[in-house]
């Protein structure tokens, strides 16, 4: 089982910043994935300080293996009161959840998380523990079981609170309202990814709000459990050229979606199965090659320069339109990315005097590679043949 997760943000109308503060980390070693969402008091700078703070804590107490619960208790205790408004200079939500389903959740200060099952929210039992420092400050933690196909909502108050004093809204959306959206969402596009459920929710939580404008920060973490998106990019020959015939034939064999990035490539696969590859011209930027055809093969790109192009789409966030983008996208909708990068030397791209650590494919395969793993959460292996 995969655990997809992701979250979307909007900033307090009128800030530069964002005054919650979302934070990720996936362990392939250890199948588990943990992420926190804070939310710090007010907005602006200083609000974002506090949340990133917070967050920031919490996940490295997790990624040393930490217990969760102390972690938070620990960060409870911790976090000062303001004396103006005596209460918590930030609030959490926080997850650490392995691939068979089992996970903790920890809860101070934010809305209460939504647990959807079978189009049903579920109510599960809880832990209450105390601040040993501070008086009417606890947490709420939460041992369950996530089954396929499972949904978790984690929000900031800015999504329950919008709207608030409004005719249609006097106590704001609240977390029925939201559920609501959820579930008329998921009626709609039962397997919407994680990643486009969070942007959905965000964008109507805006819609709601008097005139456009949010009075308070406001963020979707969601997570989705269900069977990983198998994806394989088969780029540059092999080292071995006898082996063509064996790796074209693993690449044909492979269950998933797979794409091709490299002419070279292209033609080697091309050759050994006897399947024509045909170019289309309608993604020809003139800055980066087109698209190719091949029957059986989802995506066929030229090599170096779109994989340079990808990653720096991957690491801004802010693609244009053409075959990088193309490629990127094929990479975002896939859960575990498997990488078949052919050793042999391209003349065109390779500098002798240097090691061949830095040669160009394999570098920048790695640099995809770690953006994926880091930013994206996905589960990547590269294989060098």
């Amino acid at each position: 089982m995969f655990i997809d997760i992701s979250c979307a943000q909007k900033k307090k109308y009128n800030q530069n910043a964002f005054g919650d503060y979302f934070v990720s980390g996936r362990f392939p070693d250890m199948n588990r994935v943990v992420a926190v969402l804070s939310d710090g008091l007010g907005s602006g700078i200083k609000a974002n300080i506090l949340a990133c703070m917070t967050s920031t804590m919490l996940l490295k107490f997790m990624e040393n293996n930490s217990d969760i619960e102390k972690s938070c208790e620990i960060i409870m205790n911790s976090l000062p009161v303001c004396k103006v408004r005596g209460i918590s200079y930030s609030t959490f939500s926080a997850i650490d959840c392995y691939d068979d389903g089992k996970a903790t959740i920890v809860e101070e200060g934010n809305p209460d998380f939504i647990w959807i099952r079978n189009m049903e929210v579920l109510k599960p039992e809880y832990q209450i523990i105390e601040s040993k420092t501070f008086k009417n400050r606890k947490m709420k933690v939460y041992s369950i079981k996530l089954e396929k196909n499972d949904r978790i909502v984690f929000c900031s108050d800015g999504a329950t609170q919008v709207a608030m004093g409004t005719k249609g809204y006097p106590l704001g959306l609240e977390r029925k309202g939201l559920i609501k959206i959820i579930l008329k969402k998921l009626e709609q596009e039962p397997e919407i990814s994680s990643n486009d459920l969070s942007d959905f929710l965000v964008k109507q939580i805006e819609m709601i709000a008097p005139n456009k404008e949010l009075k308070d920060d406001t963020s979707i973490m969601s997570l989705y459990c269900r069977d990983p998106r198998e994806a394989l990019i088969f780029t540059g020959p092999p080292y071995h050229q006898e082996k063509d015939s064996y790796y074209a034939t693993a690449f044909k064999e492979f269950k998933g979606k797979k794409a091709i990035s490299g002419g070279t490539t292209a033609n080697i696969i091309s050759r050994e199965l006897n399947i024509p590859v045909t170019a289309e011209l309608s993604l020809n930027s003139g800055k980066l090659p087109g698209l190719s055809k091949m029957e059986g093969v989802d995506l066929v790109t030229e090599g170096i320069l779109t994989l340079t192009k990808t990653l720096e789409y991957l690491e801004s966030g802010k693609p244009e339109k053409d075959a990088a983008e193309t490629l990127m996208k094929f990479m975002l909708d896939s859960d575990c990315i498997n990488f078949l990068v052919g050793a042999q030397m391209n003349k065109a791209h390779y500098d002798p005097n240097l090691p061949v650590e830095i040669e160009i494919r394999k570098n920048i395969i790695k640099q995809i590679a770690k953006v994926l793993e880091e930013k994206y959460l996905k589960k990547v292996k590269v294989q060098f043949v």
